[in-house]
């Protein structure tokens, strides 16, 4: 059973609707007030679900190891720059969680994606963190990583945000999938909005075996494809980011992929 909640400040049901493979919840009249928040319960655990919290954010196939997800209405100003301006705007919003085709959980395809990736670990995979974000700002938040955005020739406020380091020599990022996958393939986005920024002339990869790898990369505007034997992790991280010697300190990346295979496949979708 997938049930959608809309709840307010104190805690209180707006909304709700439940339904065994596809759920919504459905507003033509209503403003979003700070403090709401929409919240997914699964009666199974450990299994993908689609969800959508507004129209302004694409559709998410999350991997859930919890029976409850939230996402926070963001009306925070600084919080919403990350974000396109039409998000929780206005008084007409749909929201909506169904569950996957087996095709969609099994097909080749970037297992990295997830524009519902928040700040803090919520429960659902794919997750980006890292050790360093610049100013503790939005727009440089790790989870801009994977949001599925690759504009990369500005820098700041959506639809430019990006991970940044804060000039940070030892920064990090990680994805952590929530379970084990198989990857054979990943494909970096660096920010470009040069002369402003730097870029990164090689950077390592760790997977959670604690296996390495060195990848070269380049001032390239497009997808940097970088392509290794099938592997078997939970996590990568990208780490040892090696600066190209020039006048801007601001190496930064727009977006990381991660292509591969579920490890479990359909036995993963949610009540199949």
């Amino acid at each position: 059973m997938l049930t959608l909640k809309l709840v307010d400040f104190a805690g209180a049901i707006v909304g709700e609707r439940s339904h065994e493979e596809e759920t919504y919840l459905a507003y033509k009249t209503r403003e979003y007030a700070a403090g709401e928040k929409i919240i997914l319960e699964s009666s199974e655990t450990e299994c993908f679900v689609w969800v959508q919290v507004d129209e302004a954010l694409p559709a998410s196939l999350i991997y859930l190891t919890t029976n409850q997800w939230e996402f926070p209405i963001i009306t925070d100003a600084e919080l919403k720059r990350a974000y396109s301006p039409k998000l929780f705007a206005g008084e007409r919003h749909y929201i909506r969680a169904f569950l996957p085709k087996g095709y969609e959980v099994e097909n080749y395809r970037n297992l990295a994606l997830n524009a519902h990736d928040q700040k803090n670990d919520s429960g659902a995979y794919p997750h980006a963190f890292a050790n360093v974000e610049t100013r503790n700002d939005s727009t440089f938040f790790a989870r801009n990583a994977i949001d599925g955005m690759i504009a990369n020739e500005s820098h700041g406020s959506f639809p430019y945000q990006s991970w940044g380091i804060n000039q940070q020599a030892d920064a990090q990022i990680t994805i952590d999938f929530g379970r084990e996958i198989v990857t054979d393939k990943l494909a970096l986005v660096l920010r470009g909005d040069y002369p402003h920024d730097s870029y990164w002339e090689a950077v390592t990869l760790e997977f959670s075996d604690g296996e390495q790898l060195e990848l070269k990369t380049t001032n390239a505007l497009d997808r940097q494809y970088f392509s290794f034997e099938s592997k078997r992790t939970s996590t990568v991280t990208l780490k040892k980011l090696m600066k190209h010697q020039d006048g801007s300190p601001f190496p930064a990346l727009t977006e990381l992929e991660v292509y591969g295979y579920e490890l479990h496949g359909r036995e993963t979708i949610c009540y199949e």
